[in-house]
């Protein structure tokens, strides 16, 4: 049986009046976390500027973001032990302190092996400020409170990825790819400081460190770095039929063993997984998997439609996409009105059908669609999610006691990390797989006996011959250059269709759920 911290280890119970003080630090903290997750797409529309700086290869550019994940996946369920064992002042303090550093050390780099370090480094450190805004939410602001904090939190999660390549655009267009990193040096300074000097949730309790799971942290690295690597790496290397895909898949299987074996049967495991056996942290949680599903997919989708199809570069890419950012900051207010009038399944009925309605909007997508034709779907992307966070928040952290949310909020942000790796790993696969399918039906169409086809090409042709060019063979590569854009746009609308149908069957889930009890009183369980 897991030991649970003494009480004064325990994050003290919320009252009813807000210390200006923890209020100011909890501002802060939630700066910090909105610095963590913007980075992990940041990098996102500027991976070819930051591919020519560094003179990096075009398989060796994608870990720029994967490294930043891979680390980033490891810490976010170790920060609540490491938030009891070191106090959330601490912890907070350190990976702020650290997050900052690493940044200046990215905006250093001179070539791809340095860069891949630096990332990983900055997503393992800054992986530590994202549970404990969680935990503080829902720790040191009553219930009665939670209409104002939940949005705040909910717009961040949400936001900062959905705005990443935005902001990543407009500073590596304006300045140059080592402002990405360097835009957080200031800010960061600025948290740090404020997380010293103000955090005072909790206090640490050092005993821990003695019964600390070192085996269960290695194997928890090994199972869900090997996850990540696999999920993120597998379709560009063919799934099973390359060895450092299955490598990866024996290890993460191992380490999952191990890792659920000792979180089962040591005293102090390194993660503490009863958090699911609270109902509503488990629904929770699923919803927060298949939002991460959502919210990664989208900010994938978009550069690479307005890129692939389009030919747009990242500072236009980062214009069209700003419309999400802007509809997600201003449906935070609304979603907090609506969290204390509507029953939350009814809220997260609402945003799941104005998610899923997004995404079927863009299954007519053409080529010719740019910033107007893709306006009103970001708007209702943008709402739809603040609406679907807030009561998804509510319903997995707000009925836990006090004591077990540290370690609940890091599992909590673990699940729409995840979520947003599977999610990206099934995308990518369907738009191969999907792609060669399209590709294949049409070329079996354009044949001799296509009488427009064929028009085409003599059409274009000529024109190209009238200038002392081959033109049959350029019509011929247009023509397969056609072809190929109408196969990934056909994919394309394959994926949406995908997304729209797995968020209309959430409204059918929230329906049968039952309606969240209050808030578990400081002092229960254990």
């Amino acid at each position: 049986m897991a030991t649970t911290a003494n009480p004064a280890a325990a994050m003290s119970a919320p009252s009813e009046v807000i210390d200006p003080r923890r209020a100011i630090a909890f501002v802060a903290m939630v700066f910090g976390m909105f610095m963590s997750i913007l980075d992990i797409q940041i990098v996102s529309a500027s991976l070819a500027e930051i591919q020519a700086g560094l003179g990096a290869g075009t398989d060796e550019i994608a870990w720029v973001q994967t490294s930043y994940l891979i680390a980033e996946v490891v810490m976010i369920p170790l920060s609540g032990t490491l938030a009891r064992i070191l106090s959330t002042r601490v912890l907070f303090t350190i990976s702020a302190a650290g997050f900052t550093a690493a940044s200046m050390l990215c905006a250093t780099a001179t070539n791809i092996d340095q860069m891949i370090v630096y990332r990983a480094i900055q997503g393992f450190i800054g992986g530590g400020m994202i549970p404990s805004v969680f935990a503080a939410a829902f720790t040191i602001f009553p219930p009665s409170k939670r209409n104002i904090v939940s949005p705040i939190i909910g717009l961040v999660a949400t936001m900062a990825p959905t705005v990443g390549p935005t902001i990543g655009g407009y500073l590596s267009h304006a300045f140059s790819w080592h402002w990405l990193f360097l835009v957080n040096v200031i800010p960061g300074l600025g948290v740090t400081a404020a997380a010293w000097l103000l955090i005072d949730f909790d206090k640490p309790n050092h005993s821990l460190m003695k019964r600390f799971d070192w085996v269960g942290l290695a194997a928890m690295a090994v199972f869900l770095g090997s996850l990540e690597y696999v999920l993120e790496e597998g379709n560009t290397k063919g799934w099973f039929q390359d060895e450092h895909i299955v490598m990866g898949t024996v290890a993460l299987a191992v380490g999952a063993a191990v890792f659920f074996y000792r979180a089962f049967k040591v005293d102090f495991p390194v993660v503490d997984l009863k958090a699911f056996n609270n109902m509503n942290f488990a629904v929770g949680s699923l919803f927060s998997f298949i939002m991460g599903v959502g919210i990664y997919g989208m900010t994938y989708l978009y550069p690479l439609y307005l890129g692939r199809i389009r030919g747009y570069d990242s500072l236009m890419i980062g214009e069209t996409m700003f419309v999400s950012g802007l509809a997600m900051f201003f449906g935070a207010p609304l979603s907090g009105i609506l969290s204390s009038k509507l029953d939350p399944r009814v809220m997260m009925m609402i945003g799941f059908a104005g998610f899923g309605a997004s995404t079927y909007w863009i299954t007519y997508i053409t080529p010719d669609w740019d910033f107007w034709e893709l306006f009103i779907p970001q708007i209702l992307r943008g709402l739809s999610m603040m609406l679907c966070m807030v009561p998804i928040n509510n319903i997995a952290l707000g009925t836990l006691p006090p004591q077990r949310i540290a370690n609940a909020s890091g599992l909590f942000n673990l699940t729409r990390n995840l979520g947003g790796a599977v999610g990206l790993a099934l995308i990518n696969t369907t738009l191969t797989e999907r792609t060669d399918v399209h590709y294949a039906y049409l070329s079996e169409r354009i044949n001799a006996g296509n009488q427009a086809a064929q028009n085409w090409l003599s059409s274009v042709g000529a024109n190209y011959s009238s200038y002392g060019l081959d033109g049959a063979n350029i019509a011929i590569e247009k023509l397969a250059g056609v072809v190929k854009q109408q196969a990934w746009l056909l994919s394309f609308m394959d994926v949406f269709v995908g997304l729209s149908m797995l968020f209309f069957a959430l409204i059918f889930l929230a329906m049968i759920l039952r309606k969240p009890k209050a808030a578990a009183p400081a002092g229960a369980g254990h």
